[in-house]
């Protein structure tokens, strides 16, 4: 499984990457597009949509299940990835490369609260 060093990681298998903007970046991990199968839909987020820590702000859906994504930290949506929800394959093929969504963190120093890759590693071993 892929799990990148660099990025931080939530319990409901969000991905994390700070920007040089101070802006972090969004998707889903390897583990969460595995176990959700091949993606037929997205729906992303409003830019400039004010969103909560853990609330719920975009949903992925499969030929399995549909399930919901929630914002890692809370902030304002700056931008939506238009072409990965056109083609939401591209998350099953790069789950690294294909993000979802950008936001500005109200508090930028919480994403060190996040998992780190060792930990989410630990995390998805139990399921």
């Amino acid at each position: 499984m892929n799990i990148p060093a660099n990025l931080r990681y939530t319990a409901s298998h969000e991905w994390v990457r700070s920007e040089a903007d101070g802006t972090v970046t969004i998707g889903i991990t390897d583990h969460a597009q595995g176990a959700l199968g091949d993606l037929v839909y997205l729906e992303l987020p409003e830019v400039g949509r004010k969103v909560a820590a853990a609330e719920a702000c975009a949903v992925v859906e499969s030929v399995k299940a549909a399930s919901d994504i929630y914002a890692p930290l809370a902030g304002e949506i700056t931008g939506v990835n238009k072409p990965v929800a056109e083609a939401p394959e591209q998350v099953n093929k790069d789950p690294y490369g294909a993000w979802l969504f950008k936001l500005r963190p109200v508090e930028p120093s919480a994403i060190a609260n996040l998992l780190d890759a060792r930990a989410y590693e630990a995390s998805i071993g139990d399921e």
